[in-house]
Formats: structure tokens, sequence, C-alpha cells
């Protein structure tokens, strides 16, 4: 048996469980119900049968005998006077009732009415001793038979219509179960699917509102985040390939020619070592920056109050020791966010050097810091409208760019962080040209704030 109708019969069953107990305990109910009402309305019947035996004696309409035929073959009640003193009927005549000591106690004025219950020649029997005074009881007796006839009956009805509703609930359990766990079903043959071919591009049709819908939608969404990062694993593999074989071969070839070439002049000799050098320097920056990619969007540390505007003010002063051509304005308010130091420095150094290499000697690179939005703004050439839609993109360089120093990681470094750090990325071409870029914290606070 497969897993499947494994599950289904263990809901039938369990749905069977359930009814049979809810069955029984609302037949046993009933069926004490039953039987309590019927012998209540044999009781009345019994007490009115002697009230009517006790007002003929007193009227002397029964000859004072109150005694009626106790042949119980034909007649399905009777009734006797017993005396207190009198001995002990004979038990085999067909018109005595049998006498208890508490028939003669009521006889004696010691007890009240008394019911109870006798087998006469195989009949069940109802029996009331009601007082009469002068030390004598009424004893009056009624067939009972009808009622356990009755209560039999009504045993053998809930019993089939229990049964019924039990069989009845299993089988509609195992339909039911069958239905509601075909998206389940779905879901396990999609992930058996997934885990063989190793590709989770298939998706499960969910239908409806209810919690397995749910599910298959939840499903479906976790495929599509697994798709997409496997997309963008493969396609940083691939764009890193592509970006470090070039500065490979060129590597490799200045060591060569280093390396075959017989003795070089020192002016020579300097500028392709210095060449080297770049190259090493360059290869250094884009592994850095490929392993801030790969690490993904959330922060790799607890993270930390940082206060945004000593960090930009430090990531500034490293800016323009690596751009001394430039000149760098800043107006900064303090301001205190939650997050990871590492990837924000990395972060606004990145936005600098950006704005730095896009610049000509004696431009000015304006940093600000205001209300929790950092904004670089440069004068150079400003962004295509064409290309805003890909400038975060890895490796993306437009046509701008591609003669200028970089790999085409840093704003997608700064991209990456600022969805780690829930902040908005917008980028403006100002009036006065250029770029300014601008990182919204909605959480930024005062130093003062963050204090309290």
């Amino acid at each position: 048996m497969t897993r499947g109708p494994a599950v289904r019969t263990r809901i039938a069953l369990l749905s069977a469980v359930c009814v049979a107990l809810a069955v029984g305990a609302t037949a046993t109910a009933a069926y004490f119900f039953f039987d309590r009402e019927l012998h209540r309305q044999l009781d009345v019947g019994l007490t009115r049968e002697a009230n009517r035996i006790q007002l003929e004696i007193k009227a002397g309409r029964s000859g004072g005998t109150g005694v009626s035929d106790c042949e119980w073959i034909a007649t399905p009640a009777c009734s006797q006077i017993v005396r207190a003193d009198q001995p002990a009927p004979d038990p085999g005549s067909p018109a005595n009732l049998p006498v208890t000591a508490e028939t003669r106690e009521v006889a004696a004025g010691r007890l009240d009415r008394t019911f109870s219950d006798a087998v006469v020649r195989g009949h069940p029997l109802r029996l009331l001793a009601a007082p009469l005074g002068e030390g004598r009881a009424l004893q009056v007796g009624v067939r009972a038979d009808g009622v356990e006839q009755s209560l039999s009956r009504i045993r053998m009805i809930l019993l089939g219509a229990g049964v019924a509703g039990i069989l009845l609930a299993a089988v509609l359990g195992y339909f039911v179960a069958r239905a509601g766990l075909r998206p389940l079903t779905a879901i396990a043959r999609t992930s058996k699917r997934i885990a063989e071919t190793r590709d989770p591009g298939v998706r499960i049709e969910a239908r409806g509102n209810d919690e397995i819908a749910q599910l298959a939608r939840t499903f479906n969404a976790m495929l599509a985040a697994l798709e997409e990062s496997l997309t963008a694993q493969r396609r940083l593999v691939a764009d890193a390939s592509h970006e470090l074989r070039t500065p490979l071969t060129s590597l490799r070839s200045d060591i060569d020619l280093l390396a075959l070439s017989g003795p070089l002049e020192p002016e020579k000799q300097d500028r392709i070592l210095k060449r080297i050098h770049r190259q090493f320097a360059g290869m250094t920056q884009l592994v850095a920056d490929l392993i801030e990619l790969a690490r993904g969007d959330e922060p790799d540390t607890e993270p930390e109050d940082v206060r945004l505007d000593v960090l930009a003010k430090r990531a500034v002063a490293d800016a323009a020791g690596h751009w001394p051509s430039v000149r760098f304005r800043t107006e900064l308010e303090p301001a205190v966010v939650e997050g990871n130091p590492e990837t924000l420095r990395s972060a606004v150094a990145n936005l600098l050097d950006n704005a730095a290499k896009f610049g000509e000697a004696g431009d000015t690179v304006s940093v600000e810091l205001r209300d929790g939005v950092l904004t670089v703004r440069d004068e150079g050439p400003g962004i295509a409208a064409e290309e805003l839609p890909k400038i975060f993109d890895r490796f993306y360089r437009g046509p701008s760019a591609r003669s200028r120093p970089g790999s085409g990681l840093g704003l997608a470094i700064v991209a990456k962080t600022a969805r780690a750090h829930d902040a908005r990325i917008s980028v403006d071409s100002p009036p006065g040209g250029g770029t300014a870029i601008s990182i919204a914290f909605p959480d930024a606070e005062t130093p003062e704030q963050a204090i309290s």
C-alpha cells in the first residue's frame, strides 16, 4: 500500500472511530431516556389503577376484596389486598402476587407506597404496594413485557442506525480524505520530481482558499524563490568566470613577457610590474566584491547601532585619499541606524568610488545625510534614461562606464546592502547635471533617540 492510500485509510478509520464514539454516547443517552420514560409511564398507570381500586373499596363497590383476576397469560394486570399479619400466599396460585417484606411493611403503615419488580410464570411484572389502613395494603401488578419489548426494539434500532452511521462515516471519510489530500499528493510528487531532476521550475495548481490551497501557494512561492536563487547563482558564476578571464589572460601575458624576454629596460620593466600590480589589485577587489554578493541579502553578523554620519565621514576620507583629483563636500547630520557596519561601509565606499570615477579632475562629489537619507551626488555626465533600470544589475556597465575602471559590481553591492537593511534606494538626475543616488533608512534615529 502506498503512503497516500495509507493516509486516507487512517483518516477514514479515525472518522469512523469519532462517529462511533459520538453515536455510542448518543445511543446510550437515548436508550436510558426511553427506559426511564417507559417505566415512568408504567408507574403512572399503576398509580392510577391503585387509586381507582382504593376508591371502589372505600365506596364498597368491590365487595371490600380489591382482588382481580391474575391469570397473566390473558390479563395484563391484577390486584390483591395484603394484611400485615397474614401468612405468605401460595406463589403457585394464579391469583397471587408475590408478597415481600416491604409489602407487609406498607400494610403495617411503616412504609409509604413502594414500587418493585418481579417475575411470575415467566412474565415480568411491575408491582405497586399502597397502604389501605387497618393493617392492610393494596398490591397492584401489571405486566411489563410490553416495556421490555419496546426497549428491545429501541436497542435494535439504535444499534442498526449506529452501525450504518459508522460505515457511512468511514466511506465518506475515505473519499473526503482522498479529495482533500490530492494537493498534498501533488506536492509530494513535485518534491520527488525536483529531487530527481534538480529543476525547480514546476508549479502546483492551487484552487480555493483553504489551508491546503494556501500550502500549495506557499510551496509555489518557495519554488519560485529557489528557482530565482539558482538562476542568480548560475548567472553569478557565469559572469564571474567571464570577468575573471580577461584580467587573468592579461596578467599571464605580462608574466610571460617578463619570463620569456631577455633583460628589459628598467623603465619598461617597471611599467610592466606596475601594470601587473594594478591587475592584481583589480582582481583582488573583484574577488572581494564577488564574495560580498555571494553572501546573500541578509547581514552575516548580528545587527548593531551604527553612527551613519561617522561611518560616512570616514569613507569620505578614504575616498579622498584614493581620488586626490576630486573634491568631496560633506553635510552630515548625526544619525544612528541598526545594521552591519562592514556592509554599510562597503556600500558607502562603492557609492563614493562610483561618483568619483565618473567625474573629471577638479569636480566635486557632494555627500549629504539628512533625515536618515544618505545622498551622494557627482558632476559627471549622468545616466541615460534607458540605463536606469539596469545600473544595479551585477556586472552591468553602460557605454559611458566601459572606458573607466571597475567591474560593474559596486552598485549591485549598494542595492544588496539597501535590501538587507530595509532601506530604499533611488537615482535622480539633478537639474545641474550629474547623478544623485540616495539611500533612505526608514528606521534612522538621532543619537539622543537611540540612547533613550
